[in-house]
C-alpha cells in the first residue's frame, strides 16, 4: 500500500516520504479499514519533528474514516464493510492515517446522514476540545471565552460549550465571524485590547477561558478578563508562555485520560448532531494522497482556516 511516513525525526518537509509498505494486520483490540479520508493537523508536525518519540518508522494523520475490512482479536462491535471512524494507532504502527490502510485502535459507527469526509474532520477537534471543556469543568451556568474560534479545536469547543448550555464569547477572524454568530456565540476581534473589547460587551462575568489560537500574547488578557485568575484560564497551543503567567496548559494538566466509555458518549452524541447538521468541523480543502506535500504547505502557514483531508483512494491505480 502507498502511505506517507518519516524513518527519523526533523522538519517534515524533510522527514516525509510518501512510499509503499506492507499492509499492516489488525492485531488484538484494533481493527483495520480501507482509509477514505484523512485529516492532518499541526500534531503531525510535532510529531516528526520528536513529540511523544517511539519506534521508527512511524506515520501521520491521526483522524480517519473508511471501511472495516479486518477486524483483530477480541473486537465484537464492528464487522467488514462497517463505516466508521475514529483514531489510526500511529503509536503501535509503522504507519498511520495518510495510508491507503489503517489500524485504528479507537472507533465509532458513521451513522446515517455523516459522510465520510465530514466524519474524519471530526476526531481530533472533537476530543481535544472536548477534553479540555471537562479539564476547566464548564457547567450550564458558566461564560466562557474561547480564544482562536476560527481554529478547528477552537470551533468545536464553542460548539460543545453552546450544547452545553454555557454562554459563549469567542474570538475570531473575518472567515468564521457570521457562522460562529449564527451557531449562537458572541464574537469579537481578537489580537491587542481584547480584555477592553470583551469588557464592552457587557456580558458580566467571563468565568472560564480556553485558548486555541496560535501563540499572540494573548495569555495575560485571557487571566484579566477571567477575573485575574490564571487557573481559570487553559491554554493547548501557548505551552511555552502559560508556565511563567500560572496558566494551566495540555501537558501540566492531571495525565488520567478519560474512560472508553466517556470517550464513547462524547462521539457517538456529536456524530449524531454532525448527521444531523447540528455539528460541524470546517473543511478547508481535500487532496489526493500524492498531492501530500501541498496540503502540509498549506498547514503550514498557520492559515489553513479549516481541516485539510487526504483521500488516498481518488488517486489510487
Amino acid at each position: 500500500m502507498r502511505t506517507v511516513r518519516f524513518h527519523e525525526n526533523g522538519e517534515p518537509v524533510d522527514v516525509l516520504r510518501l512510499e509503499t509498505a506492507p499492509v499492516p494486520e489488525a492485531g488484538p483490540g484494533r481493527i483495520r479499514v480501507a482509509v477514505h479520508a484523512c485529516g492532518l493537523a499541526p500534531a503531525d508536525w510535532a510529531l516528526c519533528r520528536g513529540l511523544f518519540p517511539g519506534s521508527l518508522p512511524r506515520g501521520i494523520g491521526c483522524d480517519v474514516s473508511g471501511i472495516v475490512e479486518a477486524v483483530g482479536a477480541g473486537v465484537t462491535d464492528v464487522a467488514v464493510g462497517d463505516r466508521v471512524f475514529g483514531t489510526a494507532d500511529f503509536a503501535g504502527q509503522p504507519s498511520a492515517g495518510a495510508a491507503e490502510r489503517a489500524v485504528l485502535d479507537h472507533w465509532f459507527a458513521v451513522p446515517e446522514g455523516l459522510d465520510l469526509i465530514r466524519a474524519a474532520a471530526l476526531p481530533m477537534a472533537l476530543s481535544t476540545a472536548s477534553w479540555h471543556l471537562a479539564r476547566l469543568g464548564l457547567a450550564a451556568d458558566h461564560t466562557i471565552l474561547v480564544n482562536g474560534a476560527g481554529t478547528t479545536i477552537g470551533y468545536a469547543a464553542v460548539q460543545i460549550a453552546l450544547v452545553r448550555g454555557a454562554r459563549v464569547i469567542a474570538t475570531a477572524g473575518q472567515t468564521y465571524t457570521e457562522q460562529l454568530r449564527d451557531l449562537g456565540a458572541t464574537v469579537v476581534g481578537y489580537g491587542e485590547g481584547l480584555a477592553d473589547r470583551v469588557k464592552a460587551l457587557g456580558v458580566g462575568q467571563v468565568d472560564l477561558a480556553f485558548d486555541t489560537a496560535p501563540p499572540n500574547g494573548a495569555l495575560p488578557e485571557l487571566v484579566e478578563i477571567v477575573g485575574g485568575d490564571p487557573k481559570r484560564v487553559l491554554t493547548c497551543s501557548d505551552v511555552a508562555a502559560a508556565p511563567e503567567l500560572g496558566v494551566r496548559d495540555t501537558f501540566h494538566e492531571d495525565p488520567a485520560k478519560r474512560t472508553d466509555d466517556e470517550l464513547f458518549g462524547v462521539f457517538t452524541e456529536f456524530a449524531q448532531l454532525a448527521a444531523e447538521g447540528r455539528f460541524t468541523v470546517p473543511v478547508a480543502g481535500t487532496f489526493p494522497l500524492a498531492d501530500w506535500r501541498k496540503a502540509l504547505e498549506i498547514s503550514l502557514t498557520g492559515h489553513a482556516r479549516g481541516k485539510l483531508l487526504l483521500l488516498p483512494a481518488c488517486d489510487a491505480d
